[in-house]
């Protein structure tokens, strides 16, 4: 998708993991047991065998080390020497918990040569604002000639920092430790964690960094004392928690935590965990944007997965070191439900491969077994690309991609690499100082190095990643690797993965090729490189979708447009998000949208089956619902766009895949705005003033249509794609219960007017049917073969769309008046969107050679800049869309073009408006009674030209002190202009 990519995508502050990534412990390390397990649990176990595992030294000049001269059970025990005082030895942070009784048992030795002492097992214990008590857990005579057995008891019941160690009652005394183990008579895996500081204390919480953290009644959401914190040197400093020994190996868990500041900031909950020291993050909740004053609740999901001898929670800030306050912490267990067994496998239901991306966390328990049982391949979000795999030159970490690549060829499933080179997740170091020669040095050898290493094991890479901007000229993204080596980094890039492994497939991904333009730029760079030589073997689609946009049949014309130049296509990152626009978020997302989003699953894999030829495999973007990168992208909200839910259970999306007879209906809705036509088979304007609807597309059978409403009836558009002509091809209207039975042949029944032509692909068909008020209509499109297509929903009526007209001409642009506006049409924002009055505009636009000029004459007596929002300030917003395309959303090149009373500039689009940030110039003047706004926007994206249409609104907003108190558009009645272009009016482009 584009860039940047949160959670899957894009690093995050002390943040290398895909989604909630989680963490596993094996053998060898304090080892949580299963969460199956029932009463008494295995809470830890220290062999030693892979090091310390968190063990240090206790006293200055203490050494701690493994060693293979004698060990217990394995190959090697934990060697305590440099002792000079008998509460010298070697310390742990222990997994204990306040009310939990736990049995430690561990071996003792003597070493070699060393008297015999008393060893002993002890907790340090220092209660909140007290002093350090210490406790003994087990003790016994320990020689050089056996090993002996301490085995004790240990509960506390007052929230206290801990620190378990051993030490001997001789001084100098060296010994050894091996297998210690500890057991709890209740199983804290389960059980959970709150913290919520009633007791007046920081309960077990730490500072982060150089933090300080105070309870107080201050900092309270409920009871009577919070947590707040201070002090903050860093964005990553905080409230620690530790959680090591209350999370069981594959095991998923929800984490909450309640925030709030004083000062607007952007607050998340993250995850350390530690193995030998070593330590690593991951993002349970991705910051959040609070509002000042407010308490937030941060949650999320998180799966234990990764070696781990420390772990701990913390709460951190995306920038910045404000303090803020923390209450009502909770850590739950969630019972795993069992993958359903009795329904089809979807890699059976395809004819090609189908994937899923997965990450470490997903090859435990249930969703290892929804892997296998569904999926034919696999893919990692993170763990091969540059950041992960070669952090510092030269240096390379293959620690996740190893035990990935082995997991899939242990279950038989092939491997897709994601991705050799990109844009983004590319340490700084690779481009530090680069020249071409230096970078495209780099470049070779951190290929030879990854795809050498698992050549024979990953046959699929996705060699280059998102390289087409399609906003650019030449079609080609201006990254550091463009910038620096033009077209040479794609060239080399293939030519060393050829080099590497000549038998693996090479792609070449990106995101919106069902776009057109993106489609025919990323189609230019494929034909012309490989009309080079160079070898690239399959196009990627990512396929980033909603439940609405874009129309399947986009889909299919780009895999069919590429099908000509002889390549695979795979789709690599398909999801369905529930979101047809960037602000919307549901607290429950409505069971008609699930069913909305099964209907659309089925309607892009029926384009699949169709174009399987031209398709190898098919990779959906994560396992289940309960990861995927867009719950927190573009912001954080609850957003389940993958077959299976976040337990892993069907979802109508999978019947959409596996079984369209099983899912639920829908009935669709589409805006009917008043207008008239002449029912003569010709397309009038008023069908161009908004698109066409689609209907599913059925073998060759494929159809769109629209309505007007009238009082005299409902004027219908079909617009049927259907080679095949035969006179006895039909449309059919029911509306109002009555079906109105039309022919491509012209015959229809008497009562109503109808009129068929012949078009390029197929034939038209326009209609008045005498529906009276009915709303409910169906549309079905027949050929003569048997096929047939259908479309169901409710019309909603709208009044008719405004129109106005630009003609040709440039303006000074300079917040002035000129003559050149005297002989231009004017609108006026008469729609109020917030309050009963306040400032309107009289709106007046020209073009000339690819920029579209608005002049907005502002009544407004009254002007404020006051607040920090742009949107709150006295200010005129003009909003384009070059194609009229009416979505629910913003494409990449709509745009929200905002000029202040005082001239200030601001832009808002898809994303961060990125496609559209610099297409805007303007200037504004105040004058008597308000102010005058001029603004130049370019439209590079299409041909500016006589009798084009564009989608296009201006709205006034009105502010009075620190708040918007006033809001008037030209035609959008709903107040969403800002993510919305389906209510826009249209302005047509004149001589």
């Amino acid at each position: 998708m584009r860039t940047p990519r949160p959670l899957v995508k894009t690093p995050r502050p002390a943040v290398l993991a895909l989604l909630s990534l989680a963490l596993s412990l094996v053998a060898g390390t304090p080892a949580v047991v299963p969460a199956t397990a029932a009463a008494a649990a295995t809470i830890a176990t220290y062999d030693f065998e892979s090091g310390a595992q968190g063990w240090g030294p206790r006293g200055s000049g203490v050494s701690v080390a493994t060693t293979p001269d004698s060990a217990h059970g394995g190959a090697r025990s934990l060697l305590t020497t440099g002792r000079t005082a008998t509460w010298h030895g070697a310390a742990v942070t222990p997994p204990f918990e306040k009310g939990v009784t736990y049995e430690v048992t561990a071996w003792a030795r003597a070493v070699a040569g060393s008297p015999s002492s008393t060893v002993a097992l002890t907790v340090q214990r220092t209660p909140a604002g007290g002093e350090a008590v210490y406790e003994r857990v087990a003790a016994d005579v320990v020689t050089d000639a056996a090993w002996v057995r301490l085995s004790g008891t240990y509960t506390y019941q007052a929230d206290s920092d801990l620190s378990l160690y051993a030490e001997s009652s001789g001084e100098t005394a060296g010994f050894l430790l091996d297998d210690i183990v500890v057991t709890a008579d209740t199983d804290p895996t389960r059980s959970g964690l709150t913290s919520d500081f009633e007791t007046g204390t920081a309960q077990e919480w730490t500072a982060r960094g150089g933090s300080a953290l105070t309870p107080g009644a201050a900092s309270a959401r409920t009871g009577s004392y919070g947590l707040g914190v201070t002090n903050r040197q860093a964005s990553w400093d905080g409230p620690s928690r530790t959680v090591l020994g209350r999370m069981a190996k594959g095991a998923k868990y929800t984490l909450s935590v309640w925030v709030r500041t004083a000062d607007a900031q952007s607050l998340g909950l993250s995850v350390e965990r530690q193995l030998d020291g070593t330590p690593a993050y991951d993002r349970v909740a991705a910051p959040r944007a609070l509002v000042a004053g407010e308490w937030t609740e941060l949650a999320g999901t998180y799966t234990l997965a990764y070696d781990v001898d420390f772990l701990s929670v913390y709460v951190e800030s995306a920038e910045g070191t404000a303090p803020f306050d923390v209450d009502d912490f909770r850590l739950a267990y969630v019972e795993p439900k069992p993958i359903q067994t009795d329904i089809p496998p979807l890699k059976d239901r395809v004819p090609f491969t189908i994937g899923a991306a997965f990450y470490r966390g997903a090859t435990l328990g249930e969703h290892a077994k929804l892997i296998t049982r569904h999926y034919g391949s696999v893919t990692p979000g993170n763990s091969l690309k540059w950041d992960a795999t070669e952090p510092v030159e030269g240096e390379f970490t293959f620690a996740d991609g190893d035990y990935l690549v082995d997991w899939a060829t242990a279950n038989d499933l092939e491997f897709r690499g994601h991705t050799l080179v990109w844009h983004s997740q590319t340490p700084a170091w690779v481009f530090e100082g680069a020249t071409k020669e230096i970078l495209l040095r780099r470049l070779e050898n951190h290929i030879r190095a990854v795809m050498g290493r698992y050549k024979g094991k990953i046959g699929t890479w996705d060699v280059v990643n998102e390289v087409v901007d399609e906003n650019q000229a030449d079609g080609l993204r201006r990254s550091p690797w463009y910038e620096i080596a033009g077209l040479d980094y794609i060239r080399t890039a293939f030519r060393v993965a050829r080099e590497v492994d000549p038998d693996a497939k090479l792609v070449i991904n990106d995101y919106n090729t069902e776009f057109p333009r993106k489609r025919q730029a990323l189609y230019d760079l494929v034909r012309k490189l490989r009309a080079e030589g160079v070898p690239i073997d399959a196009v990627g689609h990512q396929l980033h979708v909603n439940v609405e946009q874009p129309p399947a049949s986009y889909i299919e014309d780009t895999i069919e447009r590429f099908a000509g130049l002889g390549v695979d296509q795979q789709v690599t990152e398909l999801d369905v998000s529930v979101y047809t626009d960037f602000t919307t978020s549901y607290d429950t997302v409505p069971a008609e949208v699930l069913a909305l989003q099964g209907h659309r699953y089925r309607e892009i894999f029926d384009v699949f089956r169709r174009q399987a030829r031209h398709l190898s495999s098919v990779t959906i973007w994560g396992v289940a619902d309960d990861a995927t990168w867009l719950s927190s992208f573009p912001i954080t909200r609850l957003n389940p766009p993958l077959p299976f839910d976040d337990e892993l259970q069907a979802k109508p999306a999978y019947w959409g895949i596996a079984d369209p007879g099983r899912l639920p209906p829908i009935s669709r809705s589409l805006n009917a705005p008043a207008g008239t036509v002449t029912v003569d088979g010709k397309r009038d304007e008023q069908w161009d003033l908004l698109p066409d609807a689609p209907i599913a597309r059925t073998g060759h059978l494929s159809a769109a249509w629209q309505a007007r409403t009238t009082p005299a009836g409902l004027y219908v558009l079909a617009e049927v794609t259907d080679a095949t002509d035969d006179k006895t091809d039909t449309v059919t209207f029911t509306a109002g219960g009555t079906p109105y039975r039309i022919q491509r042949g012209g015959t229809h029944a008497h009562g109503f007017k109808a009129h068929t032509k012949k078009t390029a692909t197929g034939y038209r068909v326009e209609a008045l049917l005498p529906s009276g008020t009915a709303t409910g209509v169906r549309v079905a499109v027949a050929d003569a073969g048997g096929r047939e297509t259908t479309w169901t929903g409710e019309l909603v009526p709208l009044p008719a769309i405004r129109t106005t007209s630009a003609p040709k001409g440039v303006p000074v642009v300079d917040g002035t008046v000129d003559a050149a506006w005297n002989r231009v049409p004017e609108v006026t924002t008469g729609t109020r969107v917030q309050g009963t009055s306040g400032a309107t505009a009289r709106v007046k636009a020209m073009w000339k050679a690819g920029t579209l000029y608005v002049l907005a004459r502002v009544t407004d007596p009254t002007l404020s800049e006051e607040s920090p929002n742009a949107w709150e300030q006295d200010s005129v917003e003009i909003f384009v869309d070059p194609e009229n395309n009416k979505t629910r959303g913003y494409d990449d090149d709509d745009g929200q073009y905002r000029i202040s009373f005082t001239g200030r500039k601001t832009v808002g689009g898809t994303f961060d408006a990125f496609a559209v940030k610099d297409n805007l110039t303007g200037a504004a003047t105040r004058v008597a009674g308000g102010y005058v706004v001029e603004a130049a926007i370019r439209l590079p994206t299409v041909t500016l030209e006589q009798n084009a249409l564009l989608g296009f609104d201006v709205q006034a907003n009105d502010a009075t002190g620190t708040t918007r108190t006033a809001a008037a558009t030209w035609n959008d009645p709903t107040g969403r202009s800002y993510v919305d272009t389906s209510r826009w009016g249209v302005l047509r482009l004149t001589k």
